[in-house]
Formats: C-alpha cells, sequence, structure tokens
C-alpha cells in the first residue's frame, strides 16, 4: 500500500484470524476462503483486514503462544495453492478435513502438516532456477532468523516436543561443535523448514497483494513478550533474565485487580532491557522489521509494558508480589521511529493505564483502543464510550478475547449495565437489535479506526467466541461457515460506511475532483 494514512482518515475493518476462515484442510489458511473473504470486505467497504499474530503456535494453539516472533505459522499455509503451482499432487491433499465447523488444530497437525512438507522437499528437488534463485534470496534476506529457527524445529521433533531447557546441554547451550554436527546431519531437514517458511512467505505475499490492489490494509499484531519454550529465547538467551541455568528469574504478568484476586502470571521470560540498549535495540528493530514486511499497520498487544511492566519471581505461583520495573519504551521507539520513520503502530493500552503510559503513546502519536462492551458498567467505563472519544482512536465493539456482542448481551449484562445501554443507544427491543446497536455507535463516533470482530457482523452469540482468557483449553477453534457471508450483511455495513464516511473517499472539492483520502490521490 503506498503511502502512508492521513491523520484525519476514517477507516473501518474487521477482525478475523487467517484461522477462522473456513479453508479446506481443517483451518483457516491463504487459500480461495481468504482471497472470499477480501472480496467480502470490498464489497462491505471495509478497507481494514484485522489479524491476530500469524506465528507457529506451542500447546494450547495460541497465536499469542508462539514458538518464533519472527517464522509463520506451517498451518496456514494452503494446500490447494501448493498443488495448483505443481509441489504437491492434487490427489494426495485428499481427503482431508473440510470446510466446516471448528479448527481441528491437532488433525491438523498429523494430516495436513506433513503433506506441507512433503510439497517443501519436492520444491527442494524440483524447482526451476528462478524458483530456487527466489528461495535463496528470500533465505539471504531472512538470514536474521531463519536457520536458527529450522534449527529449532527439527530439535524439538528429535527431542519429541520437549521444551529445549530439557535438551542434552549442548543443544540446550548452543555449543557449535553441536550445532556444526546437526547441520551436517539434519541438512535435508532444515532447508525443508526453510522451504515451509518461503511457501509461507508466497501466499501471504500474494494474498497481501490482492488486498492492496483492493484498497484494504492488514493490521497486524505484535505481542510484546516471547514465550520461554521459544526459537527466540534458545537462540539470544542472553536478552533474557534467565539464570546459569538459563531458567527464567522474573517472568510476566498483570497484578491483582477488579477481575481477579491474584493477578495474571502469564510466565514469559523479561527482557533485559539494559543489554537491548546496550545493543541499539537491535533485536526489537529486527523484529519491527519483520513485521513491517507483514502488515501495513502492527497493533503492539499490552503497551503499557513498553512503559512499566509487572515483574513476578519465577518461583511465585501468582502474580500477588509482584512490582512495577520501569522500561525504556521512550528510548526504543525513538530508535524505531530513526529507523522506521513513520511508525504505523496502535497502541493495546486496556487495563491499568498510567498517566505515563498515556504520554508515551501521545508523544509518538499512536492511536490507543477504546472497546464498547466496557462503557456502560458504571461512570468508571465511560471513557470506552464515543463521547470520550478523539480522533486518534480505534473503537472496537470487542475483541478476541471478550465475548460477542450478542452473547455479552445475552449471558454476561447485568440489570443495571442494560439499563445504561438502554439509556445510551436507541432501544433494545430484541437481542438482534444490540448488534447493529453498538456497530452503528462505532461507525458514527469520531475514531478515525473503527474495528468489528467478524462474529459481530455475522450477529452471532457465544457459540462464536474466540477466546476465553481464564479457560486453558476449547479456544481459538472458531470458524465461520462459507455460507454466512450473506449479501445483506455486506450491503448494510457499506450504507453505514458511507453514511459515517468510512469508505475512502470524501466530498469533491472546489475544482469537482474527488480525493482518495488515505492515499492523497485525485481519481
Amino acid at each position: 500500500m503506498s503511502g502512508e494514512a492521513k491523520e484525519q482518515d476514517r477507516l473501518s475493518g474487521v477482525l478475523l484470524h487467517v484461522t477462522s476462515l473456513p479453508s479446506y484442510g481443517g483451518v483457516g489458511d491463504f487459500g480461495p476462503a481468504a482471497y472470499g473473504f477480501v472480496d467480502f470486505l470490498v464489497a462491505a467497504k471495509q478497507r481494514l483486514w484485522q489479524v491476530l499474530p500469524l506465528s507457529p503456535t506451542g500447546y494450547g494453539s495460541s497465536p499469542y503462544s508462539a514458538l518464533s516472533a519472527f517464522a509463520g505459522n506451517p498451518l496456514l499455509i494452503s494446500v490447494e495453492r501448493l498443488a495448483e503451482s505443481g509441489w504437491i499432487a492434487w490427489e494426495r491433499i485428499g481427503g482431508l478435513p473440510g470446510h466446516d465447523g471448528p479448527v481441528q488444530f491437532e488433525e491438523a497437525m498429523q494430516r495436513k502438516l506433513p503433506l506441507i512438507e512433503e510439497a517443501a522437499s519436492n520444491f527442494l528437488d524440483r524447482a526451476d532456477n528462478k524458483d530456487r534463485a527466489s528461495f535463496q534470496e528470500f533465505c539471504k534476506d531472512n538470514g536474521s532468523w531463519l536457520l536458527d529457527y529450522a534449527m529449532f524445529n527439527v530439535l524439538r521433533r528429535k527431542y519429541k516436543y520437549a521444551s529445549w531447557h530439557e535438551w542434552p546441554v549442548e543443544h540446550a547451550l548452543r555449543r557449535p561443535d553441536a550445532l556444526t554436527a546437526l547441520l551436517n546431519e539434519y541438512g535435508r531437514e532444515m532447508a525443508i523448514e526453510q522451504a515451509i517458511q518461503y511457501f509461507f512467505s508466497q501466499q501471504w505475499s500474494a494474498l497481501r497483494a490482492y488486498c492492496a490492489e483492493r484498497d484494504v490494509r492488514i493490521l497486524g499484531d505484535v505481542a510484546i513478550f516471547v514465550n520461554y519454550d521459544s526459537a527466540d529465547v534458545w537462540t539470544h538467551p542472553e536478552l533474557f533474565e534467565l539464570d546459569e541455568e538459563r531458567q527464567p528469574i522474573r517472568v510476566s504478568g498483570v497484578p491483582p485487580d477488579y477481575f481477579s484476586a491474584t493477578g495474571q502470571r502469564w510466565g514469559n521470560p523479561l527482557y533485559k532491557w539494559d543489554v537491548l540498549v546496550e545493543q541499539g535495540f537491535d533485536w526489537w528493530v529486527a523484529r519491527i522489521r519483520r513485521s513491517l514486511a507483514l502488515y501495513d499497520m502492527i497493533r503492539l498487544d499490552h503497551f503499557r509494558g513498553f512503559e512499566a511492566y509487572w515483574s513476578i519471581a519465577a518461583e511465585e505461583a501468582t502474580a500477588i508480589n509482584g512490582q512495577w520495573v520501569k522500561a525504556p519504551g521512550q528510548e526504543l521507539f525513538q530508535r524505531l521511529k530513526e529507523v522506521f520513520g513513520h511508525l504505523p503502530f496502535v497502541a493495546e493500552d486496556l487495563g491499568l493505564i498510567t498517566p505515563e503510559v498515556d504520554e508515551l503513546r501521545e508523544h509518538f502519536g499512536m492511536p490507543g483502543m477504546r472497546i464498547l462492551q466496557f462503557g456502560f458498567s458504571d461512570r468508571g467505563g465511560h471513557l470506552y464510550l464515543p463521547h470520550r472519544y478523539v480522533p486518534n482512536t480505534v473503537v472496537y465493539t470487542g475483541t478476541h478475547d471478550n465475548n460477542t456482542t450478542l452473547g455479552w448481551w445475552r449471558d454476561d449484562v447485568g440489570e443495571a449495565e442494560r439499563r445504561n445501554v438502554q439509556s445510551y443507544l436507541q432501544k433494545i427491543e430484541h437481542d438482534g437489535d444490540i448488534v447493529w446497536a453498538m456497530i452503528r455507535a462505532a461507525a458514527r463516533s469520531v475514531a478515525n479506526l473503527c474495528i468489528f470482530p467478524m462474529q459481530d457482523v455475522l450477529h452471532l452469540g457465544s457459540e462464536g467466541r474466540m477466546n476465553t482468557p481464564s479457560e486453558g483449553a476449547g479456544n481459538w477453534t472458531w470458524r465461520y461457515d462459507a455460507k454466512a457471508l450473506h449479501p445483506d450483511f455486506a450491503s448494510q455495513l457499506a450504507a453505514l460506511m458511507e453514511m459515517t464516511d468510512r469508505d475512502g473517499y470524501v466530498a469533491p472539492s472546489a475544482g469537482g475532483s474527488v480525493a482518495r483520502a488515505d492515499l492523497g490521490v485525485n481519481v
């Protein structure tokens, strides 16, 4: 997408993770369903597609529990696209789980992933000079992380998916002679891992190009912390608070609050920010460079952790006894601005936010987030209601961590909150009224960016919930039915976008031309 969005742009979009597409193979991917979804966005005059992290997932299949902050999730690769490219025979991909029903992560790992590996092996054997040169260029451009990630994956399989700190010491500590021997013995397997990442890059780039041609931007997601059991910590232990045996010393979380008397102990290892400062934040620069190669805009998860983070001793079972520790967010973002210029970031500034966090966000011009569902409980929640917004804001009806709007209204809203909703919005006579009432309230607001979860677009109840943070199982599996993209949904949204000036056009100028709001060109 050429050009930066201007401050006055009013954009609207849909939050839908790629795994939630009704793709062939049991899990959403970059295949035909993704292109069909983009066509729906265009018909609905939606100009943003927000996705969750595209990283390879570990235990629990959470996109926020990644094996790498740089690599792509192999399950997002379309086997149909691989067959079209000739890297695997069509008959080989028959019999996979279909387009319907929830994501089947385990079955996809057992049945789809081996086919992707087979296609990667065929690519290594059959690629012509042009494809081989393209692959080599990809490996060169991503050399800072690609080989280490390939080694990490090979070792995970070798040691039956045990965490890296449980591997034999020569591999856990990355002793050079052991890694050299590994390269010699498992070179083919590592090349397959690299080819899989190449497939991911090629298919995602093609989908992004399709979006760009239709004036749809991608809003991606970067989690502030990384998993302990990840290629990132295994490769760069010097950047994290680890002891001599490379065990975490202190870990991440949030303190006790209204929702949890013991807080949340996330368990991610904390950064050695002093080391990152000394290195000019090179690791973060590389991470953001990779993210900007994947997305047009980036949502920074747990933004407040860049100003101060909750530090918990690793031996603590809960988050109660942690403490706030200052982070060098000002220096980090200044460095990123020096390297990249404009920072197309959205700050996830939910939770306990201090004036210092707001000051950091505002200094770098990042919009904060407002969730309509949070606005009706009491006066303290009114900052989430449209009359309190400023233009540099992103408004959501709900997020991937919330119930759907219909599910929230039916299952979660108490009597006092229900009366507040009725007072603020138009009268809600039927359950279905709440969804469009919330969508309209978000779209009409002064917030420049407006995002609707796909479940709200489809008017789904609690059965469409993506994630319940307090539950460790059963999350991330929702997929929409391919038949659900009814033209009426698109036409209703399109009409609302036109009336709320979120369709990409501005009024004719005095000279009679019509300007594209985001690209600044006359059409």
